[in-house]
């Protein structure tokens, strides 16, 4: 467990959430992740590098009677995930598990999950700044799994009926599209995210499916804050701040 921890709040769920103080946090990137996902309420859900569990956690609030199982490879954090999920009252619908994502295949058949998400690192190995901070780097900096390996990875558990949902930055789209295909996944949808309207996207969001042949629709972009520096009122509804 990491020594120093806050307790914050995901006010839209009702969520309280401990995480590192001074390790890698959540940001509007996981609740963005976890407000494009669609699925029914009966889903059976994995996300891949769970951290603290809030995707998990997000999603069992969002859909009434779906289950998760939340892949962890950080012990510490694994710990705190299932401390979150004890906390907010889902630990029968939520299962950590530390779990590398390259052992992932190890523990579950092929096809297990209705559907799948994914925050991986945005960044390769010694690119980017590194950070201080305990923990963060390897949230941030792709350690021992690329795009490659989270994508394989969801290909393999996800039903062929189900989705995969990821979040990644555009710096790596063209990758990100390349081995997709490689893998025989289709990209469905694909929304990008800026900071302002006039500002280049910051990160993009995608939800593909194995064993289907689609055209990919282009969502109208996202975008999280005006000119005048405040969230804009799509964001403050995902945060939970505009009802």
């Amino acid at each position: 467990m990491p020594d120093t921890v806050s307790l914050d709040t995901v006010r839209r769920f009702g969520l309280s959430i401990s995480q590192p103080l001074n390790g890698y946090r959540f940001s509007l990137d996981s609740l963005l992740l976890a407000d494009f996902v669609a699925c029914s309420d009966t889903a059976r859900l994995a996300d891949l590098g769970t951290g603290s569990g809030i995707i998990p956690l997000i999603l069992c609030r969002r859909f009434a009677s779906a289950t998760a199982v939340g892949l962890e490879s950080n012990v510490a954090m694994a710990d705190l995930a299932r401390e979150n999920a004890c906390r907010n009252g889902l630990m029968d619908r939520i299962e950590i598990l530390p779990c590398d994502i390259l052992d992932t295949k190890r523990h579950f058949p092929v096809s297990s999950f209705d559907g799948v998400t994914a925050n991986p690192p945005f960044r390769t190995p010694h690119s980017g700044r590194t950070s201080p901070r305990a923990g963060r780097d390897t949230a941030r900096h792709e350690s021992t799994a690329g795009i490659a390996d989270f994508l394989d990875t969801a290909k393999y558990l996800v039903k062929p009926t189900g989705r995969i949902w990821f979040i990644h930055h555009p710096d790596r789209l063209a990758e990100f599209i390349h081995q997709a295909a490689t893998l025989k996944l289709s990209l469905l949808k694909l929304r990008m995210v800026h900071g302002t309207i006039s500002s280049p996207a910051r990160i993009f969001l995608a939800e593909l499916a194995k064993a289907r042949k689609g055209a990919t629709t282009v969502l109208p972009p996202l975008i999280t804050h005006g000119e005048d520096g405040a969230y804009t009122r799509e964001a403050r509804l995902i945060l939970g701040e505009d009802t």
